[in-house]
């Protein structure tokens, strides 16, 4: 899939799902009526839901801060297609938990436990509708351990299988050989993630005036380690192409729907 497609799929313009053409607003719960989802529900059609995960966080100085929440909506959005009408995305969560970057400003963070229960909630709604099957997919390593070690737990008190994945475990060592040349995905605000954003969402990205021997002395970050690696990262961004994010972007979409195939069986 085209870069160019990929930002249109996110417009809300027509995309293939398997051998049929559909708007891609009607596998996005926000975008659909109550009709629908009803009827798509009762009418046995709809077999899953997606509950995506993501931030609102500094991703260095050029990559917009709803990127991970924007990444993990557009792959859930994509399996959602190749699997349609059988799946759903629900309304992202886009704040996660990052007080590790709440020395950068404008990142938002949320406690584990409101996020954990921002979680929940969404999924007793979606269970109380009747959906038996959800898949919580995240998309910023801040909410990775939390999710792992809660959902199972989560399903069980609701009597309904879920499951917790991250969009990037889709990626095998010898994937990110293949397409990394720094070796990392996902990286933060590297290589990959910029790669990710050229082919999704380039109007988010903002190189303009990005110089980091004159922006450092105003960043103020309390750890020299930290300061080091994130303008290493900022070096490996220069790394990433189209070409890279279109295929890193398909992998994950495909491995996102073969997940969703299992869990509808």
């Amino acid at each position: 899939m085209t870069g160019g497609s990929l930002a249109a799929l996110a417009s809300g313009s027509v995309e293939p799902a398997g051998n049929t053409y559909v708007n891609p607003r009607k596998v996005l719960l926000w975008e659909s009526t109550r009709k629908e989802f009803r009827e798509a529900l009762e009418g046995g059609k709809l077999k899953a839901m997606i509950v995506p995960t993501g931030s609102t966080e500094q991703h260095n100085e050029h990559l917009a801060m709803i990127n991970d929440t924007a990444s993990v909506t557009l792959v859930a959005q994509q399996a959602a297609l190749l699997l349609y009408p059988q799946v759903m995305v629900a309304t992202p969560v886009s704040i996660g938990i990052s007080p590790h970057w709440m020395d950068r400003k404008g990142t938002l963070s949320l406690k584990k436990e409101t996020f954990l229960a921002v979680v929940y909630d969404i999924c007793e709604s979606l269970q109380t509708h009747g959906v038996q099957k959800i898949l919580v997919l995240n998309g910023h390593g801040g909410n990775v351990q939390p999710l792992r070690q809660n959902v199972p737990e989560f399903g069980k008190k609701l009597g309904i299988q879920m499951e917790a994945h991250s969009y990037w475990e889709a990626y095998t060592p010898e994937i990110v050989k293949r397409y990394m040349v720094s070796g990392k995905a996902p990286g933060h605000a590297a290589e990959f993630e910029t790669s990710f954003a050229m082919a999704a969402f380039p109007e988010r990205i903002h190189w303009e005036d990005v110089d980091y021997e004159k922006i450092k002395p105003h960043l103020h970050i309390k750890d020299p380690k930290s300061a080091i690696q994130e303008e290493e990262f900022a070096k490996e961004a220069k790394l990433a192409t189209t070409a890279k994010g279109e295929a890193m972007i398909n992998i994950a979409v495909k491995w996102t729907a073969e997940r969703l195939r299992g869990m509808i069986g």
